[in-house]
């Protein structure tokens, strides 16, 4: 049997498709290549030769997606592809409803059509929207305050709805919706790592700077209700991540529908970021300090307890210099990300 991934080039996909090699399975990679990497597929394919099988397919093709299941014989999808930047949604909404809900739809249905029994899908804390208490966890309620959001929290309901009518109808599917926090750091082998267009992470934003990519960095907002003014975010690394959606995806029995919120169970604020960055790379860049942007809470973390004592899962990676080291060791290497 095989394990078809989406999104399969992208930053937190190929980081599957590397620990899912490395344990073994056959790999079905699909990526439509618009903002994922050729060259992260070409690296993984030396992982575990014959292994990997590539296909340059978006989602929406419902047809190859059912072909490719058929053929590889896929009995679990790990679902990753998606647009991702929350300011893009709010200018862009209709592209993230048809990739993103539109998009999960063609699949589930290329899943219903192929006899595929497990669904691991990538959603996110942006469901919960602005929370009315910090930490986090699934009894939170899911009020997302812009489209990404409420694109992957769709998906959950047609997950919802489909595992149903797969119960009354006695065919076997189970489910998880993974909703987890800031993504950061890379492979710690360096093979693969983080490159976005354009790149809006925080960590790879400070990194730039530090690198001389960039000409300096901005906070926004300095006078939040938190220790040092700045915003507090749960920062999980994306091996962690990873290692979650594998512990799920060897966990789901038929019938199963499982939530998890997935972050290290603690935050880290912007200018703790800074430092950390700082200390890891040995270098200083400009900083400059800005107005709060509409809608940045002051504080969001995770309550992982679920997970952890349903699976004995919890992150690895908790000091964020570790984090930032991995992410600085494949920015040494890739200054100018895959394409150099």
């Amino acid at each position: 049997m095989a394990v078809l991934v989406t999104g399969g080039a992208g930053y937190i996909g190929s980081h599957a498709v590397k620990r899912l090699l490395e344990e073994g399975e056959t790999v079905v990679a699909v990526d439509n290549l618009y903002r994922g990497h050729a060259e992260a597929i070409e690296a993984l394919g030396s992982v575990k030769p014959g292994t990997l099988h590539f296909s340059e397919t978006d989602i929406a093709d419902r047809d190859t997606l059912v072909r490719l299941m058929t053929e590889h014989g896929v009995d679990t999808v790990m679902h990753f592809a998606a647009l991702a930047y929350v300011g893009e949604s709010v200018t862009e909404p209709l592209d993230y409803y048809r990739n993103n809900t539109a998009g999960a739809l063609s699949l589930i249905e290329a899943c219903d059509k192929a006899s595929v029994t497990k669904l691991v899908f990538s959603s996110t804390c942006a469901t919960y929207g602005e929370p009315p208490k910090v930490p986090m966890d699934e009894n939170t309620p899911q009020s997302p305050i812009n489209p990404y959001g409420w694109s992957k929290l769709h998906v959950e309901h047609i997950l919802r709805d489909y595992a149903h009518a797969c119960r009354v109808n006695q065919k076997p599917f189970s489910y998880a919706a993974l909703r987890y926090f800031n993504v950061a750091g890379s492979d710690p082998e360096t093979l693969i790592g983080e490159d976005h267009e354009p790149e809006t992470h925080l960590i790879p934003v400070i990194l730039e700077a530090a690198l001389g990519v960039r000409e300096k960095i901005m906070i926004f907002g300095t006078d939040y209700d938190t220790p040092d003014g700045t915003c507090i975010r749960d920062y999980i690394h994306v091996c962690d991540l990873i290692d979650a959606h594998v512990a799920v995806m060897h966990a789901l029995k038929p019938g199963d529908e499982r939530f998890y919120t997935l972050g290290i169970g603690n935050g880290y604020s912007v200018r703790e970021i800074i430092e950390s960055v700082k200390r890891v790379t040995g270098k200083d860049f400009k900083i400059e300090e800005a107005d709060r942007r509409p809608g940045d809470p002051a504080q969001l973390f995770a309550d992982p307890g679920k997970i952890n004592s349903e699976l004995g899962w919890s992150a690895s990676f908790t000091d964020i210099d570790e984090i930032v080291r991995t992410a600085y060791r494949w920015f040494e290497k890739h200054p100018n990300g895959y394409a150099e």
